[in-house]
């Protein structure tokens, strides 16, 4: 039995809208990195892009389980000395809510070359407007 190598041709990719409202962020995370990375399809292969094309909206309405909205912290460093800087999760809501998917997704996909390339196909909007209208996407609805 020979093992299936998908060709460029034999690839396609979706546009998927999903609503976070009301969603759980870890467990939005984990579906949404699957869907990227092309588990859901029968042709995946781990070494190529095979992923759909992700929208999320309503980013801003995103929720978190037990005490981590108190204590959740993102950090992030420059390189030089001292150059840790430090932001609670209510300030980042407030400020870039699209941070918060962004970096709970991309913490699950690979940390490479095809990693970075995934992430790309992952579009992140706080509000309810998205400018992907020509791309036709559908739907795509979890139940927490």
């Amino acid at each position: 039995m020979k093992t299936l190598a998908p060709k460029e041709d034999m690839i396609k990719r979706d546009w998927y809208v999903v609503d976070a409202s009301d969603q759980v962020l870890g467990r939005l995370a984990t579906r949404i990195a699957s869907i990227l990375r092309g588990k859901n399809k029968p042709y995946f292969s781990p070494h190529l892009l095979v992923g759909d094309n992700i929208i999320v909206i309503n980013a801003e309405k995103i929720r978190l389980t037990g005490n981590k909205e108190l204590q959740k912290v993102y950090q992030r460093y420059s390189g030089y000395p001292d150059g840790l800087s430090e932001k609670p999760y209510k300030r980042v809501l407030e400020e870039e809510p699209e941070r918060i998917i962004f970096e709970a997704v991309k913490g699950m996909l690979p940390k490479n070359i095809l990693g970075r390339q995934i992430i790309q196909n992952l579009k992140i909007y706080a509000g309810n407007e998205h400018p992907h209208k020509a791309q036709q996407p559908k739907e795509l609805s979890f139940d927490s």
